[in-house]
């Protein structure tokens, strides 16, 4: 009976190989045909192709197609830009491709700060945000290579406005101090816009300083000069010079007394003409 028993297990185990040996030979015999090795397709060069077109043709091959989209200001919309899986790439049918295509409207971007940048470094900021650099003029100025102004369409546009890519923005660059040297403008006793109207003539920088408690100025266009560093005159009675793009500090007043105006060279005090009235009335 044992030996019977021995016979009958040896037997079972036999067909038990026998049936995973036939099983593991049809699994690999088979797996070409269920993974359909072989059967890849090599993906076409669709960029630069209408959206239109790259669809038809690959729907064609029987892929299937996702399309997601982005702006490049110098393509034209609906084209292709780009492609997963790239170009030349085998990928089997019934797979997806994804396709990258340019929008029709430009996304609107905050503008970004462009001052006080070298003109190469605000080159570099406009290409990363898509934009494009207009008419680019200079201007005398101390800051010799940088950009003193950013503007578009004929006016100042100030940093964190919306502005769609692929927009044009004009830059003043500062093109050092000029070779024309004149007298300090005395624009004492008048109201900074006045001032500022004036400096702008001989291209000058103003910085404006409060002469008093800051929190006193109300409204800084209509507020008084009341003295500028260089003075127009300096102690000697002698015109001080500047040259054009230079820097001068203004000193302003809300409502100064006769008194707080300091011009030319005076600095407050009575000029020599005035002392001489004064001993003549004694």
């Amino acid at each position: 009976m044992k030996e019977n028993i021995k016979k009958s297990f040896l037997f079972h185990l036999g067909i038990v190989l026998l049936i995973c040996t036939v099983l593991y030979i049809s699994f690999f015999a088979t797996l070409h045909w269920l993974t359909k090795h072989g059967d890849e397709i090599q993906i076409p060069d669709l960029r630069g192709r209408s959206v239109d077109q790259a669809v038809t043709q690959l729907r064609g091959m029987h892929f299937e197609v996702y399309i997601d989209s982005t702006y490049e200001p110098s393509v034209k919309p609906f084209t292709v830009l780009k492609q997963v899986p790239d170009t030349g790439s085998y990928v089997k049918q019934g797979r997806t491709v994804f396709l990258t295509v340019n929008m029709l409207m430009p996304p609107y971007i905050p503008m970004p700060n462009l001052v006080n940048l070298s003109f190469r470094s605000a080159l570099m900021l406009l290409r990363n945000n898509k934009l494009f650099v207009g008419d680019t003029t200079y201007k005398p100025d101390i800051a010799a290579g940088a950009v003193l102004e950013q503007r578009y369409k004929g006016g100042p546009i100030r940093p964190g406005e919306m502005i769609a890519q692929g927009s044009k923005i004009s830059l003043v660059i500062g093109d050092g101090l000029g070779n024309t040297e004149f007298n300090v403008p005395d624009v004492t006793n008048i109201s900074v816009d006045e001032a500022m109207t004036i400096l702008n003539q001989y291209s000058l920088t103003p910085i404006i300083v409060a002469a008093d408690d800051l929190s006193k100025i109300t409204d800084t266009s209509s507020a008084t000069v009341v003295e500028t560093e260089p003075r127009a005159v300096n102690d000697a009675g002698v015109p001080n010079r500047i040259k054009e793009g230079d820097i001068i500090h203004l000193r302003i007043m809300q409502d100064p007394q006769a008194q707080d105006i300091q011009s030319g060279n005076t600095k407050g005090q009575k000029t020599v003409n005035d002392a001489d009235k004064s001993k003549k009335a004694k």
